[in-house]
């Protein structure tokens, strides 16, 4: 189907398929980490400079 280079081609989508995929996960873990960390600092009464445009 690839020819000669048919291992070296699958195992390049099979790393980039890897590489995208963990990128992904970080993407996702890292966010709900921001979104914990804002939270908190939420709750302890920290808020952000645009707030108050952003309430009217």
């Amino acid at each position: 189907m690839f020819g000669e280079h048919g291992f070296f081609i699958l195992a390049c989508y099979g790393v980039s398929a890897l590489v995208l995929g963990a990128l992904a996960l970080w993407i996702v873990l890292d966010g709900r980490a921001v979104r914990r960390r804002l939270d908190e600092l939420e709750a302890r009464g920290v808020r952000r400079r645009s707030a108050s445009r952003e309430n009217g």
